[in-house]
């Protein structure tokens, strides 16, 4: 059942590199081959990946996956504020720092399972948003949030002979730039790199026994197998997928807020995970896309435009349409995300990679059905 074809698993990363770094040709008709909005594909979906690996394979549910984003945020920018704008420590420390702070969650929530766990992580999230916005201010810098100054030590930078200039210094990689472009494939690689990983975790020996659990947790503990050691390691390491996407974040812009570890941080990634298809390797990816990329076209819609595009209707009829239109769009596009969820929960309880999987079926079906026919032609003959 768990028996995977090493040569499609190779020609499936292999196609799912070719299509992320090709993102700015194939996302031009569409009007999204921007570098800022790419990159929050890029982000998105590796905090997607990570959190697919906790939900996807053990069916554990969390709601507080946003205070690992916040954290490898805070981490990121504290990193270039007193060590260096270099990218590869913060990364490095965000992605540690959110791993540590997981095993202590993880360790306390894996206690229970079900909606208590559930519950159990959405509190500690709710905890970690209001430590950051009140009382861990001297570290967070509250609702003003994390910001760089032109008095940041930056240590490395300051012993390496770098002159501080009256501008804010850029993140870099050895001295790339990570904004427009290179910011955006700086955000693919490291997309691809997590895919990777991803995909070893589904195939691993690992990931066969985190699809046990969620299978039938009690009847393998019945058989005296601890299940807890498996759990509290693919938490931590979906904790780690989220502080490395918050780290991102701080790259392409050295700025942290407590914002990032509201609760509905926590929910808008699992509404990427359903929509796409928890428990596949593309699904969620995909859902984090298609979720960002509504948001960039519904929500920048205002009243004007809206008057714009029904113009040709009689007054009436066009304010009637405009009053309709303006709630699932602008500051209200939510309601257009949540149709959109129920329809795939309904219709697709699989996500969207269970319509491709239907679809796929239909063409297979077809291109079968001439030769079953004539095998049964034969068979009835030889009867």
């Amino acid at each position: 059942m768990f028996k995977f074809s090493a040569a499609s698993d190779w020609m499936l990363f292999l196609l799912f590199s070719a299509v992320v770094l090709t993102m700015p040709i194939w996302l031009a008709p569409i009007g999204a081959n921007y570098p800022d909005l790419m990159q929050r594909f890029a982000i998105f979906g590796l905090f997607a990946i990570g959190f697919n690996l906790l939900f996807g394979l053990t069916g554990y549910l969390s709601f507080g996956h946003a205070a690992f984003l916040g954290v490898g945020s805070y981490t990121a920018v504290w990193s270039f504020k007193l060590l260096t704008m270099n990218v590869l420590p913060a990364i490095g420390l965000a992605i540690l720092t959110a791993g540590l702070f997981a095993l202590v969650i993880g360790f306390v929530s894996l206690r229970r399972s079900g909606i208590y766990f559930s519950i159990l992580t959405l509190a500690f999230a709710q905890m970690s948003y209001n430590l950051a916005y009140s009382v861990l201010t001297p570290i967070t810098n509250g609702e003003s949030g994390l910001q760089l100054t032109l008095s940041d030590p930056r240590v490395i930078d300051t012993a390496m002979g770098e002159v501080v200039g009256r501008s804010l210094p850029s993140t870099n990689l050895f001295g790339i730039k990570m904004s427009g472009m290179p910011g955006f494939y700086f955000c693919a690689v490291v997309l691809i790199i997590g895919f990777f990983i991803s995909l070893r975790i589904f195939r691993s020996p690992f990931g066969t026994m985190l699809r046990a659990i969620k299978s039938n947790q009690t009847r393998m503990s019945y058989t005296g197998f601890n299940t807890r050691p498996y759990l509290l390691a693919v938490f931590v390491i979906s904790g780690m997928y989220a502080g490395l996407a918050g780290g991102l974040m701080a790259v392409t812009d050295p700025l942290a807020g407590a914002e990032r570890m509201q609760w509905t941080a926590s929910g808008e990634v699992v509404l990427m995970t359903i929509l796409g298809g928890a428990g596949t390797l593309i699904g969620p990816v995909l859902g984090a896309g298609i979720i960002k990329y509504f948001e960039n076209i519904f929500s920048a819609y205002n009243t004007t435009q809206l008057n714009q595009v029904f113009a040709a209707l009689p007054d009436g009829l066009q304010e009637i349409m405009v009053s309709v239109a303006s709630m699932f769009v602008g500051k209200s596009w939510h309601l257009t995300l949540g149709l959109m969820f129920v329809i795939v929960v309904i219709f697709l309880p699989g996500g969207i990679m269970e319509g491709v999987r239907r679809i796929g079926g239909l063409f297979r079906r077809g291109q079968k059905s001439p030769e079953s026919a004539s095998a049964a032609a034969a068979s009835t003959t030889q009867a």
